[in-house]
């Protein structure tokens, strides 16, 4: 629910290396849950885990909602491997100040465990919205990934906003990584997507005209009551309300920084191929708002694994299936930022694995426990279970 912080605005001397490269940026947030050192059930630690954290992380680490969450921000990058980088440190250097203080920092979109609802933290705008929303977002606390890249204007940005609404449920479908809830499997790969919905904002953009429509919708939600303010607007595509870029932010944190490097590389090809069809004039197809809803909820439900709707024809095809077929289009503007032989190799792994929903529930048919879970994800947040960085 957070925004990004303000240790992760672009350098003067990124963003002309970009603009004379004709490259994009491109950035990423994720947000961690908090478990107990012994149990598998969330602990209310961030105020813990804020007093041991490094100074010089304080200003990219940030509260969430709940007191059993923290968020991290990636500086804006240029280079894949600079943004691994500094998501292996993020991860490293938190899960090393959760440990000191008494807790394990997992990567996951819901509390697997069962435990008690966690408490929000204590600010004015977080009592604010507990205040005109109620229990929306019961639980131990609910964990995305947003990646942000830069556009080379908000009008612009509308337009790749209209583009990417096709594409938007099978990345959900990739990034699928919270089966279980309470101490059960709820059925679907990602139940925070589920639980995500219940927020007035949440869902698919619209199809936008303009800019000027972008911020007269804003302007009409917030009239409405349904948000506080333009941070609370949590379409699956937004323009940053911060900074030049657009905002993918439908998928659930994944459980090791490769997985989030995948994610972030594909976006940023994605969003690099639509900025060329908008220069080229591309209309972009206005899928109804239905058909859009019906494959993110088969996102939510089969991940990776199982189906997802091609929209091109409306039928029901593997989902992987349509992630190759996303990156076979995206390959030219992956080629060009540098990243496919990395994205090539994270393909692989990810076709081999599965997505964190599939991989928790191995763990259980190996005759794991919730808490085998729980252990499996913070290891593998760390980096500790991972194969060799690439």
């Amino acid at each position: 629910m957070g925004t990004a912080t303000e240790g992760t605005a672009i350098t003067p001397e990124l963003a002309a290396k970009a603009e004379r490269d004709d490259l994009l940026t491109l950035g990423v947030e994720e947000e961690y849950l908090l478990a107990d050192a012994v149990e598998p059930r969330a602990a209310e630690a961030v105020d813990a885990v804020f007093a041991e954290l490094p100074e010089h992380l304080r200003n990219v680490v940030q509260h969430e909602y709940h007191r059993t969450q923290i968020e991290v921000a990636s500086p804006p990058q240029l280079e894949l491997d600079d943004l691994a980088a500094s998501l292996r440190e993020l991860r490293s250097e938190v899960g090393a100040a959760a440990e000191r203080a008494g807790a394990r920092l997992i990567a996951v979109g819901t509390g697997p465990a069962a435990g008690p609802n966690a408490r929000i933290v204590d600010k004015p705008r977080y009592h604010l919205m507990r205040e005109r929303f109620g229990d929306l977002s019961p639980g131990q606390g609910m964990c995305g990934t947003h990646v942000h890249v830069s556009i080379p204007d908000p009008e612009t940005g509308v337009q790749i906003l209209n583009h990417l609404r096709p594409w938007l449920p099978v990345l959900q479908a990739a990034t699928a990584n919270s089966p279980l809830f309470a101490g059960h499997d709820t059925g679907y790969a990602s139940w925070r997507s589920m639980m995500w919905e219940r927020w007035p904002t949440v869902g698919p953009a619209p199809y936008l005209q303009s800019h000027e429509h972008y911020l007269t919708l804003v302007a009409d939600l917030e009239a409405s009551g349904a948000m506080l303010d333009e941070g609370m607007l949590y379409w699956y595509a937004r323009l940053s309300a911060s900074y030049p870029t657009v905002e993918i932010r439908m998928g659930d944190v994944m459980p090791s920084a490769d997985d989030a490097v995948l994610l972030a590389a594909l976006a940023r090809a994605l969003v690099a191929t639509l900025l060329r069809e908008v220069r080229s004039g591309v209309q972009a197809p206005d899928v109804a708002h239905p058909l859009l809803m019906a494959a993110h909820w088969r996102a939510a439900h089969d991940g990776l694994e199982g189906l997802n709707i091609d929209m091109a024809t409306r039928e029901p095809r593997p989902a992987w299936r349509l992630l190759r077929q996303l990156f076979d289009y995206v390959r030219p503007e992956l080629e060009r930022h540098g990243d496919l032989a990395r994205v090539t190799l994270l393909m692989g792994r990810l076709r081999e694995h599965g997505t964190g929903a599939a991989r928790q529930r191995a763990v259980l048919a190996r005759g794991g426990s919730v808490g085998e879970v729980v252990d499996w994800l913070a290891r593998t947040t760390r980096g500790q279970d991972a194969p060799e960085p690439i």
